[in-house]
C-alpha cells in the first residue's frame, strides 16, 4: 500500500515538472544567447536556435505566411513569460509559413517561442523605424490565462474583519480589536 502511494506521489510530482516546449526543441536552443545581444546584432546569430517569450502585440497573415509581433519579456523557470509591464528588452518577429489564427494569437496573450534566428527586419512603430530580430518558429506555446493566473482562495477581503477569530465553533466570538 505504501509503495503504490509513493509511486503515485512520485508520478504526480513529475507531472508538475513538465515543460510546455518539447525536449527536441529545448536541446536545439543555445542558452548563451540573451535577448539584449540578439537585439543588438541579430545577424551574428543567424542559424542559431533561441527560446524567447513575451506578449503578442499583433499578428499579420499574408499569402507567404504569418508574422507575430511579440513584446519580449524574460522567461520564468517553467517558460512562462513575465508580465510585459514588469520588464521588456524590446520586440521581435516570429514568422511561420503557415496560418496563425488571429483569434488564437490575439494581442495581449503570452507566448513562448523556440525558433531559428533569420536576421532582422526594419519596420515602423508609430513614427520610429525599429529593427526587429526575426525568429522562424519551430515550436510555439500560447499560454491560457488559467495556466498562469491561479484563483485566490479565500477571496480578497474575506478575512478583513479585524475581529475575525477562526472558524467554527468560534464564529460567535468577536475578539476585541488590538
Amino acid at each position: 500500500m505504501k509503495i503504490s502511494f509513493l509511486l503515485f506521489a512520485f508520478f504526480l510530482f513529475l507531472a508538475g515538472c513538465a515543460h510546455v516546449i518539447s525536449d527536441e526543441s529545448r536541446k536545439l536552443v543555445d542558452p548563451t544567447i540573451h535577448f539584449q545581444n540578439l537585439r543588438t546584432d541579430p545577424d551574428a546569430y543567424v542559424g542559431k536556435y533561441v527560446k524567447l517569450g513575451g506578449t503578442i502585440a499583433g499578428v499579420q497573415n499574408t499569402k507567404d505566411g504569418s508574422q507575430l509581433e511579440v513584446v519580449q519579456s524574460p522567461l520564468e523557470s517553467d517558460d512562462l513569460p513575465e508580465e510585459v509591464s514588469h520588464s521588456s528588452g524590446g520586440r521581435f518577429l516570429a514568422t511561420t509559413p503557415g496560418f496563425l489564427d488571429p483569434i488564437v494569437y490575439k494581442a495581449g496573450r503570452r507566448v513562448t517561442v523556440v525558433g531559428q534566428v533569420q536576421g532582422k527586419k526594419t519596420l515602423p512603430i508609430d513614427q520610429v523605424e525599429y529593427a526587429y530580430p526575426i525568429i522562424s518558429i519551430r515550436e510555439i506555446h500560447v499560454w491560457r490565462k488559467s495556466e498562469y493566473e491561479q484563483p485566490q482562495y479565500p477571496p480578497p477581503g474575506y478575512f478583513s474583519d479585524p475581529f475575525w477569530y477562526g472558524g467554527p465553533p468560534y464564529w460567535w466570538y468577536r475578539r476585541p480589536y488590538k
